[in-house]
């Protein structure tokens, strides 16, 4: 996918919601997105290209479907594809941006996966966006799936719900689907038995990507996947 062709869409998609006055400027929405009315002017004017976490955030909180912002394909809005009473698979079809202080489930930028896993209050209550999803019962912070190792699981941009889980008393459920927070960054990945007590096996769903064991000493943090929202 060529980014020139995502952010023509992306600015395709604003104008939409400007015209149809679901937002009522481009500083409401930018406030919204929770993005810098600068940064967000630079992207309207194609100086800057979005990132994964705006996208989804557009997505999901505007009914956008992403399989068009990323790939042309489909239409804009997603119901326009199909009725709203119609689930797509993996979805929770359900959820709306939270309008009280400390309502909903945060949406997590990668950036501030560290504070999510802790539980900092600073991240989770005060500069995330946050959203009630009503079927995912005991998610506490959302983040969005990047990349492809995951697929057909989990698409790039989808969107899933994460349970906190302690590392004093870890118990993995094998095949299960975890958040970890390790030396290398965040991982989405399916968690298997490792050769010996001290690894688990990380792999993905998409095959052109090798399984790889890691060591438990370089797990920091663990969140269980509870809940997926398909932005397509």
């Amino acid at each position: 996918m060529k980014k020139e062709e995502i952010n023509l869409r992306f600015v395709e998609a604003v104008n939409h919601l400007l015209d149809t006055r679901i937002v009522a400027s481009k500083a409401d929405l930018a406030e919204k997105l929770g993005i810098k009315p600068s940064k967000f002017s630079e992207i309207l004017n194609y100086r800057m290209n979005i990132g994964t976490d705006l996208a989804a955030l557009l997505c999901f909180t505007y009914n956008i479907n992403s399989n068009w912002l990323l790939t042309g394909e489909g239409k804009m809005l997603r119901n326009e594809e199909r009725p709203p009473s119609e689930p797509i698979d993996g979805a929770i079809p359900l959820a709306h941006p939270a309008h009280s202080p400390g309502e909903g489930i945060p949406l997590i930028p990668i950036s501030a996966m560290a504070g999510a896993f802790t539980g900092e209050h600073t991240v989770l209550e005060y500069e995330c966006e946050r959203f009630v999803v009503p079927t995912f019962k005991g998610a506490e912070f959302l983040i969005s799936v990047k990349g492809s190792s995951m697929y057909p699981k989990y698409n790039s941009g989808d969107i899933v719900a994460c349970k906190r889980l302690s590392m004093s008393d870890i118990f993995f459920q094998w095949n299960k689907v975890y958040v970890l927070d390790t030396d290398q960054g965040p991982l989405i990945k399916r968690v298997k038995p490792g050769s010996d007590k001290e690894h688990v096996l990380v792999v993905s769903d998409n095959e052109r990507y090798e399984p790889f064991e890691l060591p438990l000493d370089r797990i920091y943090h663990v969140a269980l996947v509870i809940g997926v929202i398909r932005l397509e």
